[in-house]
Formats: C-alpha cells, sequence, structure tokens
C-alpha cells in the first residue's frame, strides 16, 4: 500500500518526459516497494500506530507550512472534514493496519496482500454505479482465488489476525479513495498535506487506545527508517506518483500495484532473510495476475 489518493498537481519539469517518465517510475517501484522492509526495520524501536503517526503528522504538517508560506489558500471547513474522512481511511486505517499486521506478518507478504486493493476497488465502485464489466469481473475472481491461496500457507495462515488486518487495511484504502472523489477536497498538494495531518491526528487516537506512546530508547535503525518513510515514502515517492498520474496512462502510474509485491519479496529475502513459500509465490502470481486483468480492463474503458 502508498500514502493518499490526491491527484497530480505539481509544476511542469524543464526535463524531457523520455528521461522523468523512467525515473519517476524506477522512483515508486523501488521507493514505495522497500517501505515494507523499512516499516518492519521502526517497529524494532516503535509501536505500529505511533511510528505511522510521526511519519504523516511530521510529513504533513512540514508540506502544510511550506504550502501556507507560499500563498496556497488553506481548507475550507467543509474541505477539513472530507480530508479528515479520507485520511482516517487512507492512513489511519489503510497504513496504520499495515503497520500492525507486519508485527507478525513479513514485509513481502504484506506488500502482496495490500496489492489486493484494486480487487475491493473494483467491489466498491459497485456502491457508487461502477459495477465491474466482465472482465474486471474475471480478475476479480482470479483476485480473490489468489487472496485465498496466500492465506492457505506461510506467514499469512500463521497470523490469521496480521492476514485480517491486511486485508482490512487494502479495503479501507479502497473505500476511501472511492469516496474522496464524490467530495469537495482541497487543491491537490494542499489536499495531502491536509490527508496526512488529518491522517497523523487519527492514528495518535489509535496509538494512544492501544497504549502505544513514545519509544524510550529508540535505536538509530529504527529512527533512520522511519526517517527514510517520512522523506523518501511520503515526499519523493508521492511527488513521482503525481508527476506520473499526470503524465503517463493511468495504467502505468498505477502499475506500481503490480511491481511493488515482487520488488518487496526480493528485498526483503535479500536483505532480512525473510522465507518465502511455494504456496505464498503462487498467490502472489495469481493476486498480480488479478490486479492486472482489472488495471488493462479500466484503461480500455
Amino acid at each position: 500500500m502508498t500514502d493518499t489518493n490526491s491527484e497530480a498537481g505539481l509544476a511542469a519539469p524543464r526535463l524531457s518526459p523520455r528521461l522523468l517518465v523512467p525515473l519517476a517510475l524506477i522512483s515508486v517501484y523501488l521507493i514505495w516497494g522497500s517501505t515494507y522492509l523499512a516499516i518492519r526495520i521502526g517497529l524494532e524501536s516503535y509501536a505500529p500506530f505511533t511510528m505511522a503517526a510521526l511519519r504523516f503528522l511530521i510529513t504533513g504538517a512540514a508540506l502544510y507550512a511550506f504550502l501556507r508560506w507560499r500563498g496556497a489558500p488553506s481548507p475550507s471547513l467543509l474541505q477539513w472534514r472530507n480530508c479528515a474522512v479520507t485520511g482516517s481511511l487512507l492512513l489511519g486505517f489503510g497504513n496504520g493496519l499495515v503497520c500492525w499486521a507486519q508485527q507478525t506478518v513479513s514485509s513481502g507478504l504484506a506488500a502482496v496482500a495490500v496489492a489486493s486493493m484494486p480487487l475491493f476497488a473494483a467491489v466498491f465502485g459497485a456502491f457508487f454505479g461502477q459495477w465491474p464489466r466482465r472482465l474486471e469481473l474475471t480478475g476479480l475472481l482470479i483476485g480473490f482465488a489468489g487472496v485465498i491461496l496466500l492465506n492457505l500457507g506461510g506467514d499469512l495462515a500463521g497470523s490469521p489476525l496480521g492476514a485480517l488486518a491486511l486485508l482490512a487495511a487494502a479495503a479501507s484504502w479502497a473505500f476511501g479513495s472511492l469516496w474522496s472523489k464524490r467530495q469537495d477536497m482541497p487543491e491537490p498538494m494542499m489536499n495531502t498535506a491536509a490527508q496526512m495531518l488529518t491522517g497523523g491526528v487519527a492514528l495518535t487516537v489509535l496509538a494512544l487506545l492501544n497504549g502505544n506512546g513514545l519509544p524510550d530508547a529508540p535505536t538509530l535503525r529504527a529512527t533512520l527508517a522511519l526517517a527514510y518513510l517520512a522523506v523518501f515514502g511520503s515526499v519523493i515517492g508521492f511527488s513521482a506518483y503525481l508527476y506520473l498520474l499526470r503524465t503517463v496512462r493511468p495504467a502505468l502510474a498505477t502499475s506500481y500495484a503490480y511491481v511493488n509485491p515482487p520488488v518487496a519479496v526480493v528485498i526483503g529475502a535479500v536483505l532480512a532473510d525473510e522465507r518465502v513459500h511455494l504456496l505464498d509465490i503462487a498467490g502472489m502470481a495469481v493476486v498480480l495476475t488479478g490486479v492486472v486483468i482489472i488495471t488493462l480492463a479500466r484503461d480500455k474503458s
């Protein structure tokens, strides 16, 4: 899973898209694929909801202050409300539950489970009058068959609560994304800042309800992982994603959904000795096949 669902709004770059598009794709693929291992490392010292709250509160406050300094208007009360709902769904429950689940689930499998988000988006689309077409329905059936495979073996089978949390995170992100598109939201970058701030507040509430506070003596390794999530995952990775949304076709811009999981699996296996079972690989392949079919079907419509 990634940080908000805002639409693009970056200043036009001077460099050629022939150079910037590949760089942006590499950034989204590698950075967002690596954030799952960074979350696992951060959990060595930080409680899950506390870590996520710090990440988004710091990044959101910095971005909000920068935008206000540049003269951007503050969101209206209605827009703050809408950002609070969306930020709670995407970052509070979406990212927060991923962090919580990674206490018992490997970073690679967490990325695979989160990749089921387009499947939930296709299902929730029916509530908003967007009924899945035949090809999308085929992708849904294939994708959810892969989710069942993932839950039959490996880490997810040994951690049913972790598996449930990851699926709930993907569902929350999907519903929040669809809901926000029909609401009055601020301008794109201010929308991002407001969602990070309100999502950070929601995560703080979850941390307090779970009795999570700041660690007494966090390790340098865990703190650097938190800084990586804030700077690279939230700022650089999301900026690259915004540029792709504005520049290339949706199918290419959202291709991170089926590239991040294998990247996360490889990074987790190489750098953290995470074990990957054969049934996990089979489930990942089936889930990603369903996601690719749905993405291509929507791009053709």
